[in-house]
């Protein structure tokens, strides 16, 4: 093959030219990539609270605490703004933060509580037929679907969550344990096994409320105030950063964080 420069000429050089390392094509492709972050609180403060506030109060009334048969009449709103809304809403910010994790927990409990507000919604409207209203201690195959759905979901969450730390997944472990004993109370006609589950939903609620503290905290004071159980010894000791953000030294430059 000849040219205008001679045979087998490269650009006036008669070699080919060399190959391209992978160490060449990395250090072009990093050249060339920008990546812009947008900062995002950490979803599962919301998401937690919201899961704690909507299983304490009706966990409470299952484990009868309070309340008669028309009790979820009254807290529907509660369960379903707080214990569904925010809590999907979070779910759905756990997207963007990356986190699977909590973007099943917060999206499958979201959901349960906005269809537990939806149904009681209908019931107080008239348009669910009052026979079919679930009674504690009368079995009801249906709702006691919901409730075995619900654990087995929440029993996966927990075999990924305790790759974290301890405290989310021992809350999952007993929320799964709690939807467990529900739905065989509703598939049985028992109280006593509704009652079971009501206490480790009150259980599952404080553990909730404590792992949302220890986000809120750590997150307000930059270190960490109340252990979680992680598995790297220096994150989960109090007064020690849980991470290092990637930021500049000084921050983000023109970034304020807060409100």
């Amino acid at each position: 093959m000849s040219g205008p420069r001679g045979p087998y000429s490269y650009g006036g050089s008669t070699s080919p030219p060399a190959p391209r390392s992978s160490m060449d094509d990395r250090a072009e492709w990093e050249g060339r990539t920008r990546v812009f972050l947008q900062p995002i609180a950490a979803p599962s403060i919301l998401g937690l609270f919201g899961l704690a506030g909507a299983t304490l109060i009706v966990g409470a009334w299952l484990a009868r605490w309070y309340g008669t048969a028309a009790t979820p009449l009254i807290v529907f709103p509660f369960v379903m703004a707080f214990g569904g809304l925010a809590q999907l809403l979070a779910g759905m910010w756990s997207y963007r933060a990356r986190d699977g994790l909590a973007t099943a927990v917060h999206g499958l409990w979201g959901t349960f509580w906005l269809a537990f507000g939806l149904l009681f919604t209908l019931v107080a409207l008239g348009a669910f037929p009052a026979a079919l209203v679930p009674i504690i201690g009368t079995a009801n195959a249906g709702f006691g679907f919901w409730f075995l759905v619900l654990c087995v979901i929440t029993g996966l969450t927990a075999i990924a969550a305790f790759a974290e730390n301890l405290a989310l997944g021992l809350l999952l472990t007993v929320l799964a344990a709690g939807a467990g004993f529900n739905a065989a109370g509703f598939f049985a006609g028992s109280s006593w096994a509704v009652i079971v589950g009501g206490w480790l939903f009150v259980a599952g609620a404080c553990i909730a409320l404590y792992t949302a503290t220890a986000l809120m905290c750590e997150s307000s004071y930059g270190r960490t105030i109340l252990p979680t159980g992680r598995y790297s010894h220096e994150a989960d000791i109090p007064g020690r950063r849980a991470i290092r953000p990637l930021e500049y030294v000084h921050g983000q430059p023109g970034v304020k964080i807060g409100q």
